[in-house]
């Protein structure tokens, strides 16, 4: 996530809600995409530090475990930029003018010069970030889907050019013995059906063998996996997109909620100024007395009460806006009732690290010397395929 200071609660119903759930079921990475930032506010970096740390904060308040997953910030793992200018050494210019967002964002940021390498070469970046953990599983929402198969394409590119190691059969079959007999034999079984019938059940079938094999060693895994298809070595892995629920949720004026149109209620607003911000919201413009009755549907408010009001509460609210039996402050208090309800456990969990900003700085710590261990292992393996494994 780009760090753009303090979320809001479209931010956690679209996305933190996913990443708690996650963290429970898969070994998730969390990380705070700074360098990204750059890509479009290289004019005003010092808002960047302030945002990182209130980003990561909020993170935590919604719920991320940094127990259970891993959180670190970009720019203190170097190797996702050394496998990003390694990847750009054999990217075609094509591959990255055509990513739909290229030029959506060029005219959306009409402000800012984005004529630049680094706004060109994003999505490499962001394919780096996500290749040098050797990830399976990317959250994206549709809009990002270009994007993972850019990152899809670039793995392939890649194995294609430098997964040609000297004696990769031999050992390729070397690492099949170590499955064991009858593994062995099922692996051989299903690699001859896919390879000659293209079969792509078998496929699927000896993928889930070599996931389950947790004694092999990671070169022998990827010598399976390339064996598997008849390739190479797979070096660098391809990640399946992980189709993440569409989250529309309401902003103060009925939009999209986003920074952008300033109808934003954040994770830890001010109890009082939840409130003042929702009382203030504009409803059905028919109603322009108490006794004047509504139609919800005409109602920012009533697109909150689809989000955080049980049946019976809906129901009370149709039924007393169309027959003017409710007045419009009335009609909101559930509302502001429930979004202090769902923010009291975040702001208590927050103010824990506001109070001892060391806990926060420890975690990231530890983060990113997880994630350097994990980035330092595949670039290993690519700098010795790419010829560059000096010993």
């Amino acid at each position: 996530m780009r760090p753009t200071g303090s979320l809001h609660l479209g931010h956690y119903h679209g996305v933190l809600k996913n990443w708690v759930e996650m963290q429970h079921q898969y070994e998730c990475l969390f990380f705070v995409a700074d360098w990204h930032a750059l890509t479009t506010h290289y004019d005003s970096p010092q808002i960047i530090e302030q945002n990182v740390w209130d980003m990561v904060i909020d993170w935590l308040a919604a719920g991320v475990d940094p127990s259970q997953a891993t959180l670190f910030i970009q720019s203190r793992v170097p190797e996702h930029a050394e496998l990003n200018l390694l990847l750009s050494m054999i990217t075609p210019l094509g591959w990255l003018e055509r990513v739909p967002t290229y030029k959506d964002q060029q005219e959306k940021l009409t402000s800012k010069d984005l004529t630049t390498y680094g706004f060109l070469g994003y999505p490499l970046l962001m394919s780096a970030d996500i290749l040098i953990y050797r990830s399976t599983k990317v959250p994206v929402g549709e809009d990002q889907v270009p994007h993972l198969e850019f990152t899809r394409e670039m793995a392939r590119r890649f194995n294609h050019m430098y997964g040609r190691e000297p004696g990769f059969e031999e050992k390729a079959e070397a690492a099949v013995k170590k499955l064991g007999g009858k593994k062995a034999k099922l692996y051989s079984e299903l690699r001859t059906r896919f390879q000659e019938q293209g079969d792509s059940e078998a496929l699927e079938s000896a993928k889930s063998l070599l996931d389950e094999q947790q004694s092999l060693s990671l070169g022998d895994r990827e010598r399976l996996f390339g064996y598997l298809e008849g390739g190479g070595k797979m070096i660098l892995s391809e990640p399946q997109a992980m189709l993440t629920a569409a989250s529309r949720m309401p902003g103060l004026d009925g939009q999209k909620m986003s920074k952008s149109y300033g109808n934003t209620i954040s994770l830890r607003e001010d109890e009082i100024e939840v409130g003042k911000k929702i009382k203030t919201m504009p409803t059905d413009p028919a109603r322009i007395r108490r006794t004047d009755p509504g139609d919800p549907d005409k109602c920012p408010v009533w697109q909150l009460h689809l989000v955080y009001s049980s049946d019976d509460t809906r129901q009370w609210v149709q039924k007393g806006c169309k027959s003017a039996g409710i007045g419009c402050i009335e009609c909101k208090q559930p509302v502001i009732a429930a979004v202090l309800e769902e923010q009291k456990p975040m702001r208590e969990r927050a103010q824990l690290y506001l109070d001892d900003p060391s806990l926060v700085r420890n975690i990231i710590a530890d983060g990113c010397e997880k994630a350097r261990k994990l980035a330092g292992e595949t670039m290993r393996d690519v700098r010795e395929a790419m010829g560059l494994g000096y010993s």
